[in-house]
């Protein structure tokens, strides 16, 4: 199962504003899975800013970032379009869509201006996403006796183990959530706290949102 980063945004309420020699971009962008969800919301910024010179996007989709596209709408080829999509590429994210909107003050920029302009509005708007890892987790299903439940619990939480809520029957059944790295250690912890008296059940990985922290981000080359 392959990792990877997106945003957390679904809707359009995010927007940043850069203005440079009168002329406005306004970035607007969001999580979307599909070729589908990214034409719509293209479509959806330029039927809101209809009024605008240019609505310029791009979007990568796909865990590996298969799927990449860009639209300059109106710019000088090259200078908005691809300018959006370097910027959401050099982040390493995918299942993303970013609509820069361009209000012309009466000045040209040049080529040279439109794409630092295009780039820079790009990069406000993904700096003020919340962006995400998309990881993958190993769900185990743990059942143990009601008389082992505290014990565990307390064992798991000081962990830092991600749990879902629990199933409470004639026993109690614990379902976790563990990283690939910490699943040996757990196990045999659980092991050890219970004297091997639980049952588990250990299904398919699933990927789990994780927020990220910006500060260890480094740009890539």
């Amino acid at each position: 199962m392959v990792s990877y980063q997106t945003i957390e945004e679904r809707d359009d309420r995010l927007e940043t504003e850069y203005v440079i020699q009168k002329s406005r971009f306004l970035t607007h962008l969001a999580h979307v899975e599909t070729e589908e969800e990214a034409r719509a919301f293209v479509q959806k910024m330029k039927k809101r800013f209809y009024d605008a010179r240019h609505n310029c996007s791009a979007w990568v989709l796909g865990p590996k970032a298969e799927l990449q596209k860009s639209n300059d709408d109106g710019e000088p080829g090259g200078t908005a379009g691809n300018p959006i999509l370097e910027a959401i590429k050099k982040r390493g994210l995918t299942d993303v869509v970013l609509v820069v909107t361009r209000y012309f003050g009466g000045i040209k920029l040049g080529a040279g201006g439109l794409i630092r302009a295009y780039s820079h509005a790009a990069v406000l708007g993904l700096d003020a996403a919340t962006t995400i890892a998309m990881t993958p987790f190993l769900p185990y299903a743990i059942t143990v006796d009601y008389s082992l439940l505290a014990a565990l619990q307390n064992y798991l939480r000081r962990q830092g183990v991600r749990m879902r809520e629990p199933d409470y029957a004639e026993n109690v059944t614990l379902h976790l959530l563990l990283e690939p790295e910490q699943q040996e250690k757990i196990l045999t912890s659980i092991t050890d706290l219970t004297s091997g008296k639980f049952q588990q059940k250990k299904d398919e990985p699933v990927l789990i949102p994780v927020k990220v922290d910006k500060r260890l981000f480094t740009p890539r080359a």
